[in-house]
C-alpha cells in the first residue's frame, strides 16, 4: 500500500514537469524517493503525475529573522518547521501534460507504481544495476546498451574512488549472468583492457570476502554470486625473455603471452600504431611513418619464427628492424623511396629519433623468434582481459590500437552485430582526447558512431569526460559518473545531472553511481554490490577448473585418456 507523504504545495509554481510538496509532520521524503499524485482532468479522467524527489529543505515558517531560531527554539517564538520537496517528473500517464493542484496528495511510489515511474514496467529486458536509497532494485534497458535503440557507456570519477573499472566490470557480469541477453549471453564476448595493477586478472577467482550479505543482494537481483566463468588474461612477455613468458605475478594459470611477429608487424601495417599519440599526429613526419610502413609491407619477406628478410637482410628482432630502416632513411641514395620525394632530412631525422626511442618500450612486444600466434583475441574464452599495466605509455597505446582495429576489421567482415562484443577501456580521454587526432582516436570514433551497427559496444572510463571527444560522448547512451571533483563538476558535460546531484558526485562514496538513461530525465543514484570475483590477490580463492591449466598447456600429460593418440608424449 503506497504510504502518504504530504500535499502539493501550494505557495511555490507546480509545472507539468516538476513541483513541490509540502511533507506532512509525521512523514518524511528524501533524495532519490520516487513520489507519485493524480489529478483529475475534465474529458480525460485521472492523469498520474511521478516523478523522483532531487531536492529538500526544512525551515521555520513565521521566522523573520536569523536570529529568531533562537528564541524559536526557546518557546519565546511561535514558528513551524516545514519540510517541503521538490519533485521532478519523470512520467505522466496518460500523456496530458497538466500541473498537479495545489492541496492534492502526494504519496510514496512503491511495487508497480514505482515501475511505471521509472519506466521500468515497459523494460522488456531488464539489467539490474543494483539498488536506489530506498533500498529497491534499480533496471537499465538493454535496449540501449545491445544496439537495439542505442549503444555504448561513459563513465567518469576520480580515480581509485569512483570505482569506475569495478562499476564496468559488474555492469559486464550483470548483463552476462542477469538473462537479459536471454540465449545470446552465451556467445556473447567481452575484451578489458588492464592498465592498472593486476585487479582484472582475477576475474575467474571468486571473491573469498564476501559474507552472506553479500550474496543476498546477488540474489534479490536475480542472480547467483560467484567469478566470470569463462577467462583468459593475455600479458606481454616478460622483458628479456627468450621463450615468450606472460609477465604476470598473481596468477600462473589461465594466462598467454601476446606478441606480434615482424612479419606480422609489416603485413598488417602496424608501424602507425607506434606513434599514435597527439604529439606525433601534430609532427610533419606522421607523413613518414606511412611511407616506411607502405615500404615495409612491400619489401619484407616472411621468414620463420616470424622473422622477415628485406633485400636479403634477415631481420630477428624490432632492434634490426629499426636499425634497417634507419639505415635507409640516412643513406642518400635509399631515402627517397623510403621516406618520399618532398620530406625534408629535418622531418626524417625527426622520425629516426622517435623510431630509435621506441625500441626500449615496443621492443618485447614485436618478436622475430618465436612462431606467429594468429589474431590476439582467437580464444574461445567469453572474457579476455589484455593486461597493459606493466608497458610503458608507448606500448599501452600500440597494443590497443593494434586490437581494436583487429577486432573491429573482423566485425566488419563478419557483416553482423551478433555475437555482441564488449569493449571495456579505461583512460579514455589518453586514448580518444578532445583535441588532436591518432590512429587509436580514429578507431574509437568508427567504433562509436558505427559500432552499434556492428555490435561492438563500447564501455569507456574516463577520470575527465571534459577531455573525451566530444562524438564519443555525445554516442553513449547510457552515462554514469561517480566522485567528481568541484572543478570537473561544473563542466557541461554533466549537464544532464541535477543541480543537486552535481553537489552530491563532490561526497558520492565507493560503490555509488549516478546513471543516466535515455528513457529517464533524472538520472538515479544506484549503490552497486561488492564484486563476487576477487580483485586483488588477497581475496582470491582457488583457481577454477577451467583455468586449472595455463593456455600454453592446455593437456595435462598426467590426465589418462583412452586412445593413445590423446597422449601428449
Amino acid at each position: 500500500m503506497s504510504e502518504s507523504v504530504g500535499r502539493v504545495l501550494g505557495t511555490e509554481d507546480a509545472t507539468p514537469l516538476s513541483f513541490w510538496v509540502g511533507v506532512g509532520p509525521e512523514a518524511y521524503a528524501q533524495l532519490d524517493d520516487v513520489l507519485t499524485t493524480e489529478r483529475q482532468v475534465p474529458g480525460v479522467g485521472a492523469v498520474r503525475i511521478s516523478g523522483v524527489v532531487t531536492a529538500v529543505r526544512s525551515r521555520h515558517e513565521g521566522a523573520q529573522f536569523d536570529s529568531d531560531v533562537f528564541d524559536i527554539a526557546g518557546g519565546l517564538l511561535p514558528a513551524q518547521v516545514q519540510e517541503a520537496a521538490e519533485v521532478t517528473v519523470t512520467r505522466v500517464e496518460p500523456e496530458v501534460f497538466v500541473p498537479p493542484r495545489p492541496g492534492a496528495e502526494v504519496q510514496r511510489a512503491s511495487g508497480e507504481d514505482r515501475d511505471r515511474a521509472l519506466y521500468f514496467d515497459g523494460m522488456a529486458r531488464q539489467v539490474p544495476l543494483g539498488f536506489s536509497r530506498d533500498g529497491q532494485p534499480v533496471f537499465l534497458n538493454p535496449d540501449f546498451l545491445d544496439g537495439t535503440r542505442g549503444a555504448h557507456v561513459s563513465i567518469s570519477g576520480i580515480s581509485g574512488v569512483a570505482t569506475k573499472t569495478s562499476f564496468a566490470t559488474w555492469l559486464l557480469y550483470s548483463l552476462l549472468h542477469s538473462g537479459a541477453l536471454g540465449a545470446e549471453a552465451a556467445n556473447t564476448k567481452a575484451l578489458i583492457f588492464n592498465v592498472k595493477g593486476e585487479d582484472l586478472l582475477l576475474l575467474d577467482h571468486d571473491n573469498t570476502k564476501i559474507d552472506e550479505a553479500v550474496r543476498d543482494t546477488y540474489r534479490r537481483l536475480g542472480m547467483e554470486p560467484g567469478a566470470f566463468k569463462s577467462v583468459e588474461v593475455l600479458a606481454p612477455p616478460r622483458e628479456g625473455d627468450a621463450n615468450g613468458i606472460p609477465d604476470v605475478a598473481c596468477r600462473s594459470t589461465g594466462v598467454d603471452a601476446f606478441y606480434w611477429t615482424l612479419a606480422e608487424f609489416c603485413q598488417l601495417n602496424l608501424l602507425p600504431f607506434v606513434f599514435a599519440d597527439g604529439d606525433d599526429d601534430r609532427q610533419q613526419y606522421t607523413m613518414v611513418v606511412h611511407q616506411v610502413a607502405a615500404r615495409l609491407r612491400k619489401e619484407a619477406r616472411p621468414k620463420d619464427n616470424g622473422a622477415v628478410a628485406v633485400d636479403g637482410r634477415l631481420l630477428t628482432s624490432y632492434r634490426d628492424l629499426v636499425d634497417l630502416v634507419c639505415e635507409r632513411l640516412s643513406d642518400d641514395e635509399t631515402r627517397t623511396e623510403w621516406a618520399g620525394s618532398a620530406i625534408g632530412l629535418g622531418t626524417v631525422n625527426a622520425f629516426i629519433r622517435r623510431l630509435i626511442a621506441s625500441g626500449r618500450d615496443i621492443g618485447r612486444l614485436i618478436r622475430g623468434d618465436l612462431p606467429p600466434k594468429g589474431a590476439v583475441l582467437s580464444s574461445e574464452a567469453q572474457v579476455t582481459v589484455v593486461d597493459l599495466h606493466n608497458l610503458p605509455d608507448r606500448a599501452q597505446r600500440f597494443v590497443v590500437g593494434v586490437v581494436l582495429r583487429s577486432e573491429f576489421e573482423r566485425k566488419e567482415k563478419a557483416g553482423t552485430a551478433r555475437p555482441l562484443q564488449f569493449v571495456v577501456l579505461d583512460e579514455l580521454n589518453k586514448y580518444a582526447p578532445r583535441e588532436g587526432t591518432s590512429p587509436i582516436k580514429d578507431i574509437l570514433l568508427d567504433i562509436a558512431e558505427r559500432g552499434r551497427s556492428l555490435g561492438v559496444i563500447l564501455i569507456g572510463a574516463q577520470q575527465t569526460a571534459s577531455e573525451v571527444e566530444r562524438r564519443i560522448a555525445s554516442n553513449s547512451a547510457i552515462r554514469v559518473v561517480g566522485r567528481l571533483d568541484a572543478a570537473e563538476a561544473t563542466r557541461p558535460e554533466y549537464g544532464f545531472l541535477t543541480q543537486a546531484q552535481r553537489m552530491r558526485v563532490l561526497m558520492a562514496k565507493p560503490g555509488t553511481m549516478f546513471v543516466a538513461q535515455p528513457e529517464l530525465p533524472v538520472p538515479l543514484v544506484v549503490n552497486f554490490p561488492f564484486p563476487a570475483w576477487a580483485t586483488r590477490p588477497a581475496e582470491a580463492g582457488s583457481a577454477p577448473a577451467a583455468t586449472a591449466r595455463s593456455v600454453t598447456a592446455r593437456v595435462d600429460p598426467f590426465d589418462l585418456a583412452e586412445d593413445e593418440d590423446d597422449i601428449p608424449f
